[in-house]
C-alpha cells in the first residue's frame, strides 16, 4: 500500500511540474531580464570568466538564446532566410531548420528570440510569419503569414518581436488598419481573437503578461501608444498616447522608434524609449481596466538595451550624448535619478543572483556590476573578442553559464562560484 501511495505522490508531483512547465524565452522566464539561479561568481578572473566553448556559423543575429535543461535555441540569418539552430549544452549543433524570411532593410540580422515550451518552439520571422516548430520531429507544425494576413504595418526597420505565450495562445502585434494585436491557437495556428486597431504601426517591442485584479493583461508598445489588452478576449482595456505624456520642457517627445519591453512589478508598469523620450511609470487601477501616471523621468531614455529592476531600483543605459549613452539608476517608487555614469557607451543589461551584467555595444566590453543606487560599481570587466558587428544581444544566464551572442558566434562562459 505504501508503495502504491508513493507512486501516486510521484505521479501527482510530476503532473504538477509538467502543467507548470517553465518557458524559455526573451529576457528570461518572466521577460524582465532577471534570470534565475544562485551560486554565481561575485568577481571574475582578470581576463574574464572561463570560456567553456564558442560556436560560429549560426547566421547573423541580434537575437539572444533560449536555454532549456537539454538544449540551446538560437536564430540566425543566412542570405535572406532565417534559421532556427538547436545546440546541445556543450555547443554542438543538433539540427537546423529554416522558418521564414528576414527583414529587407538595414540591420537585417535575425531579431527574434525563440519561445520554447516543452517540445515546441514559437518564432516570428523578420517578415511577420508566426511559426510553430516541433522539436521531436524537427519540422514546422504550422506557419501563418500574419503580417500579410492582417495587413500589418511596421516602422522603418521592420519587425523585431519575440512571441509571448498566454495559456493556449501565441501573441503577435502586427499593427495596421485591421488590428493591433492577434492571438493564435498555439496548437493549430488558427486565430483565436484579434483586437480592434489603434491605427498605428508596430514597434520593435516584445509584450509582457501582467496578472492584476484577477485579470491577465498583455502590455505592449507601438510607435505611438502604450496599451493593455485583455488576454481572454483581445479587448483593449486602456491606451496612452506617448504625445500625451507630459514631457520635461527641454525634451519634447517626437515619434521615432520604441524598442524596450515594459517592466512590471506590484501593480506598476515602467515604459521607456530612446531618442529623448521620457521614461514613465504607471499604476494599474480599477482592477486593471485603467492606468494612472505616477511619474516621468528624462534621464533613462533607453534605446534598445532594455532595463531591469533589482530591489527598488531600475538600471539601464540611456541614449544621451548623441547615442553614446550613459549608465543610469532610477528609484522605482519616485523616479528620482540616483546616478548617471559614463562607461564607454550604452548597451544591454541583464541580472542574476543579485548582480548586473552590462554589455557595452560598440567595443564589446562586458562588466559585472554591483546593483547599488550609490554608484555604477564595476566589480569585474573584460572584452568580447569573437564575432563581428554591433554588440546588441542581451546576455543570458542559465545553470551557471553566461551566454553571449555576437554576430554569428555564440560563447558560453562558466560563472559558477
Amino acid at each position: 500500500m505504501k508503495f502504491l501511495q508513493s507512486l501516486l505522490v510521484c505521479f501527482l508531483l510530476s503532473s504538477v511540474t509538467m502543467s507548470a512547465q517553465q518557458i524559455a524565452q526573451w529576457r528570461g522566464p518572466d521577460r524582465n531580464g532577471v534570470f534565475p539561479g544562485k551560486g554565481l561568481l561575485k568577481i571574475w578572473p582578470e581576463n574574464g570568466p572561463r570560456l567553456l566553448w564558442s560556436k560560429d556559423g549560426l547566421g547573423e543575429g541580434y537575437s539572444s538564446v533560449s536555454v532549456t535543461q537539454k538544449s540551446i535555441f538560437v536564430t540566425g540569418r543566412q542570405d535572406s532566410t532565417e534559421y532556427l539552430t538547436v545546440l546541445d549544452l556543450k555547443g554542438r549543433e543538433r539540427w537546423r531548420l529554416p522558418y521564414g524570411l528576414g527583414v529587407r532593410r538595414s540591420y537585417s540580422s535575425s531579431r527574434c528570440t525563440p519561445t520554447v515550451e516543452g517540445n515546441f518552439v514559437y518564432l516570428i520571422s523578420g517578415r511577420g510569419e508566426v511559426v510553430c516548430i516541433d522539436v521531436r520531429k524537427k519540422q514546422k507544425v504550422w506557419s501563418v503569414p500574419a503580417l500579410q494576413k492582417f495587413r500589418g504595418e511596421y516602422w522603418k526597420w521592420e519587425i523585431a518581436e519575440s512571441p509571448l505565450l498566454v495559456g493556449d495562445k501565441v501573441i503577435y502585434t502586427p499593427g495596421g488598419p485591421l488590428t493591433t494585436m492577434v492571438a493564435f491557437d498555439k496548437k493549430t495556428g488558427e486565430t483565436i481573437w484579434q483586437s480592434v486597431t489603434l491605427n498605428d504601426t508596430s514597434a520593435f517591442v516584445s509584450p509582457i503578461l501582467v496578472e492584476f485584479g484577477g485579470r491577465k493583461i498583455i502590455v505592449n508598445v507601438t510607435i505611438n501608444y502604450i496599451f493593455g489588452v485583455d488576454a481572454a478576449d483581445g479587448s483593449i482595456l486602456w491606451q496612452v498616447k506617448y504625445s500625451e505624456i507630459e514631457p520635461p520642457e527641454n525634451r519634447p517627445w517626437a515619434p521615432k522608434i520604441n524598442c524596450v519591453t515594459p517592466l512590471y512589478h506590484n501593480g506598476q508598469i515602467f515604459v521607456t524609449s530612446g531618442y529623448d523620450h521620457v521614461g514613465v511609470m504607471f499604476k494599474l487601477i480599477d482592477g486593471g481596466k485603467a492606468i494612472r501616471k505616477i511619474w516621468t523621468n528624462a534621464t533613462l531614455d533607453c534605446h534598445h538595451g532594455q532595463v531591469v529592476r533589482v530591489g527598488n531600483y531600475i538600471y539601464g543605459a540611456n541614449w544621451i550624448n548623441n547615442s553614446k549613452g550613459n549608465w543610469c539608476c532610477l528609484d522605482w517608487k519616485t523616479g528620482k535619478t540616483m546616478y548617471e555614469k559614463a562607461w564607454y557607451g550604452k548597451g544591454s543589461i541583464s541580472a542574476a543572483d543579485g548582480m548586473l551584467y552590462c554589455y557595452e555595444e560598440k567595443r564589446g566590453n562586458l562588466a559585472l556590476v554591483e546593483p547599488t543606487p550609490a554608484e555604477f560599481k564595476i566589480i569585474s570587466a573584460f572584452t568580447i573578442e569573437l564575432g563581428k558587428g554591433r554588440h546588441w544581444t542581451q546576455p543570458v544566464i542559465a545553470a551557471g553559464v553566461l551566454y553571449i551572442r555576437h554576430g554569428n558566434v555564440l560563447m558560453a562562459y562558466d560563472i559558477k562560484a
